[in-house]
């Protein structure tokens, strides 16, 4: 199997973090049904980027021509730092900020283009513009900014990647004292400035969302509480309705006994009747000979008596 494609992943780190994890789980349930197990365990394995992060990534996918400019501004500036060329870099530098600017303004358009995302006020953009200050100097995060599937915003300290030499001016082959670097000194400054109001911001979001968790938990303890509470509800309505079920059963059992005594009683007792029965109809019948009998016996007795009569 070839795998996910590169419009899949990179739809998934185009939706904002709060719909990551659900369209994530939908997309590996489709590569299960596609029988791509290989491109499922893929899929199931990318992780949620923060707000910051899918910021850039959507800067890089929406808009990966801007993202280019970057890497070749970032190659320029490292070059120019290279060959010490004081006055290459402070063009640069201010080129630097402009482009950051330009695309911190880029960012915050496509935001507000896309369904769901946070207010613009929320918006961490100080860590949006901490990252791509970083990927202007380090090669590595630039790469993952290219990528499109960054997970985190990041920061670097320092600029370039050689310390910054203290230049010098020379004229017509006689030195100069040393100058100091005005503008990469107030450049300084600024990184500085925007490094400590991204970790501000990166503090107020973590603090933010712990506050989130913190509500979080104890809606989950509460419930959780709630239903184990129905629980011990259900459990003791069980136990009754078992014992209750049992006493019916003790009490089916004894009517069933008692019902097969009286179908046996009732069994002897209509066997009693069918012999009475027939003994009756035996006691009928022999009376009834004995009475034919008897009146036999008394006409006889009364054509003797007739008889002597006559003799007489």
């Amino acid at each position: 199997m070839a795998g996910p494609s590169r419009e899949l992943i990179q739809r998934l780190y185009a939706t904002p973090p709060d719909r990551f994890v659900a369209a994530r789980d939908a997309a590996v349930e489709e590569a299960r049904r596609a029988g791509d197990r290989a491109a499922a365990r893929e899929i199931a394995r990318l992780r949620r980027p923060t707000v910051a992060a899918w910021l850039i990534n959507l800067l890089a996918i929406r808009r990966p021509e801007l993202v280019a400019d970057l890497a070749q501004l970032a190659d320029a500036l490292r070059a120019a730092q290279r060959d010490l060329r004081g006055g290459k870099l402070r063009e640069l530098s201010a080129q630097r900020r402009a482009v950051v600017g330009a695309l911190v303004a880029e960012v915050r358009k496509l935001a507000a283009e896309t369904g769901d995302a946070p207010p613009a006020g929320k918006l961490p953009l100080a860590e949006v513009e901490a990252t791509l200050n970083a990927a202007l100097s380090d090669p590595e995060v630039a790469e993952q900014v290219r990528s499109g599937r960054l997970l985190r915003a990041t920061s670097y300290a320092g600029f370039g990647e050689v310390p910054r030499p203290q230049l010098r001016l020379v004229t017509g082959g006689a030195e100069e004292p040393a100058v100091p670097d005005r503008a990469a000194e107030r450049a300084e400054t600024r990184r500085a400035r925007d490094e400590r109001a991204a970790e501000r911001a990166a503090r107020a979001e973590r603090a933010k969302r712990r506050r989130a968790l913190d509500r979080e938990l104890a809606r989950a303890r509460a419930d959780q509480e709630r239903a184990e509470a129905e629980l011990t509800g259900a459990v003791r309505s069980a136990q009754d309705g078992a014992a209750e079920l049992d006493r019916i059963e003790t009490e089916l059992a004894e009517l069933e006994r008692r019902r097969a005594v009286a179908e046996q009683e009732l069994s002897r007792a209509k066997l009693a009747r069918r012999a009475a029965e027939r003994a009756v109809t035996a006691a009928r019948r022999r009376t009834g000979e004995v009475e034919g009998a008897v009146e036999a016996l008394d006409a006889e007795e009364g054509d003797a008596a007739g008889g002597g009569q006559e003799a007489d």
